[in-house]
């Protein structure tokens, strides 16, 4: 016994190699108590992280991965699946309930099942037609629901009421459809007009943001533009109470569209709507690309810095008038009254703004904030932006895979979370004497504006990156020199001119609210101009995606120093991001644009179509400054009437043959042969032809040694409501594969001439 009790005093010895003779290897004692130590300070702070209340925010979390998982099949789930899916977590759930472990996975596998079944129950219940092929000359009668103005056109979205044409296999329920300037009807008008429809827009390239996607959830199922007139009709039928409500709205904020434009011509007018109404599509293309160049785009969607600035100023306003009467505000809880106002007139902006989701989600959390403050509970906490998460998801699941909602919820969660575990620290020093300095010349409230434009803009770079390919290197300066202005001059000025404006004393607020704009556009112009200000950020995939966010969420969710893997994960996620290969060879879903990699590294592309919106959205993407108007854009080929060639870094010859008789020889001596048509049978290189791009979309490919790595926007097998899938003729339907055996495509010199 007393040896035995040495031994355990003694450190451990490891004994790998104890058979063959090897002398036993022991553990230093101090490494052993520094890792027991190390073991029990991260149990500490793991447990400080799953305390009570801690893993509230998480449910939002799985609730969201759920719909995530929902986007990412290749096939339509069941209803009836999903819902069984979510019944029986739920069941274990109520069933693990009094286990401290096993309760709160139970109930993460039930908030996951519960988003999958929110996305699958709601597309089954907006179930509708979507269009499938080109249709012209077709008769469409309905009621116009949205009125859209844009910088050079109209838009407008019909509910389908009668529907006719030649070529009009399915019958969509709404359309969308762009007409001439200044000729778009008014919401809630019945109108009858001639269109050509077209499929709504897929995936520009692999990965890209999916219209058609988006348009489904919208419940539209056609886009397109007016052949001629559009007439207006005596409805057939009552077009209910909806459409009654979105007639009124869209009259309000007609009406004080109108007014603004009428003493704000031009871009300031339009950013005044924009900030009022939420119309922002009317404003020129050279000032809205300079407003989120420089960083400053988010002003134009109204989120949750107008509702706080809007409920804000109701709020203190009223509360203030309240106090002037010693009486009044002896007898009544006057905060509580000042805070009901500032609900109302957050509502009122709701309805207003067009409720996008955004603004859904500004409108819950201030909402949320102001019924606090009339029940006398503190608001500002991750819980309030779990309910709007919550809420916003319920609604519109389909929000999660938008900008809109990422940036939004990333920008919000990384302020919350700041402010509850270091913005504090700011009032520290307030009563001593250079506090008092600080105050007076309001270096608090600046560096307050610093530090929040600083961490939004941090959360948001990698969603700005994924879908924008754009950075804002200078967006705290902007925001720095803009954001001052719009709060204590721009949207209270605004604010005063909707009040003002049934007595008609609105134009002195509007010029007023002009001048301040007039200092936005000035400041974000002169930015655009400095050196590097366009920060460019080539396309990744979605995997570097969810990684950063993963950080993100592990950086503000967690509250010990275990919230640092999540700066691990962000650096990460930012090298596989810079590091993500581009595709040598991009094909359009619509045949009609070609691109290949020149051995100069910049994409050469050829258009064959009239629309250069793929090519800018290429562009983009590689992080080219170079605009669809380029001439230079088809440096690299070499073409003739026959078709084009161009050549890899390595050499490959990439073939666009235009023609027939083109085949045969790019077939002979490519590497890959892009056509627009379908091609015969026989060729000896990889073909990417009609059937090819039709059945998988838009096409990417990328030089993997001798071979390639094909990339579609719809895999083999992929069928969802709003990207009908079609069958392969083969078991390869992204590629043709040779039906003789490849032959050498080491390009010759002569290969790189046009023909004569």
């Amino acid at each position: 016994m007393a040896e035995q009790g040495k031994v355990r005093g003694r450190a451990q010895a490891w004994r790998p190699w104890a058979g063959a003779g090897w002398p036993p290897l022991a553990w230093p004692p101090g490494l052993i108590g520094f890792a027991n130590g190390a073991a029990q300070r991260v149990h500490g702070w793991a447990l400080a992280d799953v305390g009570p209340g801690r893993l509230v925010p998480w449910i939002a979390i799985a609730y969201g991965i759920g719909i995530i998982l929902y986007f990412s099949t290749e096939q339509e789930p069941a209803s009836w699946a999903a819902i069984a899916l979510l019944a029986g977590t739920v069941a274990a759930a109520v069933a693990a309930r009094n286990r401290p472990v096993g309760f709160p996975v139970a109930l993460a596998f039930a908030a996951i099942a519960a988003g999958f079944a929110t996305a699958t129950v709601k597309r089954a219940l907006i179930a509708h037609p979507v269009v499938s092929a080109v249709a012209w000359n077709v008769e469409i009668a309905g009621f116009v629901e949205v009125r859209e103005e844009r910088e050079r056109s109209d838009r407008i979205v019909v509910r389908v009421h009668r529907i006719e044409g030649p070529r009009l296999a399915e019958k969509p329920d709404r359309v969308r459809v762009s007409v001439r300037k200044g000729t778009a009807p008014a919401v809630g008008s019945f109108v009858t007009f001639k269109a050509r429809l077209t499929p709504p827009l897929e995936p520009l390239m692999p990965g890209g943001y999916d219209f058609a996607r988006a348009m489904y959830f919208q419940q539209i199922g056609a886009s397109g533009f007016v052949l001629g007139a559009i007439r207006s009709a005596e409805p057939p039928a009552d077009g209910g109470a909806w459409l009654r409500y979105a007639a009124t709205i869209d009259g309000w904020r007609e009406v004080i569209d109108k007014r603004i434009r009428a003493v704000l011509p031009g871009d300031r007018g339009a950013i005044a709507s924009a900030l009022i109404t939420g119309k922002r599509d009317a404003i020129s293309a050279p000032v809205n690309d300079a407003m989120f160049i420089s960083g400053i785009g988010h002003v134009l969607s109204i989120s949750g810095y107008h509702m706080v600035v809007v409920s804000g100023i109701v709020f203190f306003t009223l509360r203030a008038l309240f106090a002037l009467s010693p009486a009044f505000s002896s007898r009544y809880p006057i905060k509580k009254w000042a805070g009901l106002a500032a609900l109302g007139a957050a509502t009122f902006y709701l309805l207003l703004s067009g409720a996008e989701v955004a603004t859904q989600r500004s409108f819950i959390m201030v909402a949320i904030v102001l019924i606090a403050v009339m029940v006398d509970r503190s608001a500002l906490t991750l819980r309030t932006l779990t309910v709007a998460a919550l809420g916003v998801l319920l609604l519109a699941p389909e929000s999660i895979v938008h900008p809109s909602f990422q940036m939004s919820f990333a920008a919000t969660l990384a302020i919350v979370a700041g402010y509850q575990g270091g913005f504090r620290w700011m009032s520290g020093g307030a009563d001593t004497p250079l506090g008092a300095r600080l105050a007076l010349i309001g270096g608090r409230e600046i560096a307050s504006l610093v530090i929040v434009s600083l961490v939004a803009g941090f959360a948001t770079t990698l969603y700005s990156a994924y879908h924008f390919h754009r950075l804002t290197p200078y967006g705290v300066l902007t925001n720095l020199l803009v954001m001052p202005i719009v709060s204590i001059w721009v949207m209270p000025a605004g604010i005063m001119g909707v009040f003002a404006l049934p007595f008609g004393f609105d134009g002195i607020c509007w010029r007023a609210m002009g001048w301040g704009i007039d200092w936005m556009i000035a400041v974000a112009l002169w930015v655009t101009s400095l050196p590097g200000s366009v920060g460019r950020m080539a396309a990744f995939g979605v995997g570097p995606l969810l990684l950063g966010s993963a950080g993100l969420v592990v950086l503000g969710l967690l509250k010990s120093p275990l919230r640092c893997a999540g700066a691990v994960l962000l650096a990460v996620a930012s090298l596989w991001a810079i590091r993500t290969p581009q595709p040598d060879v991009l094909v359009s879903a619509d045949g009609t644009s070609f691109a290949v990699r020149a051995a100069a590294g910049r994409l050469s592309m050829l258009k064959t179509g009239n629309d250069a919106f793929a090519i800018q959205q290429w562009l983009a993407a590689d992080a080219d400054p170079r605009t669809a108007k380029d001439r230079t854009l088809e440096n690299g080929l070499a073409c003739d009437e026959a078709g084009c060639i161009g050549r890899l870094a390595d050499g490959s010859i990439v073939a666009i043959a235009r023609t027939l008789e083109a085949l045969a020889e790019d077939c002979r001596r490519a590497a890959v042969v892009l056509s627009q048509r379908a091609a015969p049978p026989g060729c000896a290189a990889p073909m990417v032809d009609r059937g090819v791009w039709q059945r998988g979309g838009a096409i990417a490919l990328r030089r993997v040694g001798g071979g390639w790595e094909i990339t579609a926007s719809k895999p083999a097998g992929y069928d969802r409501p709003w990207a009908r899938g079609q069958p392969g003729t083969d078991d390869t339907p992204l590629a043709r594969p040779a039906t003789t055996p490849p032959r050498d495509a080491t390009p010759r010199a002569e290969d790189l001439e046009p023909d004569d």
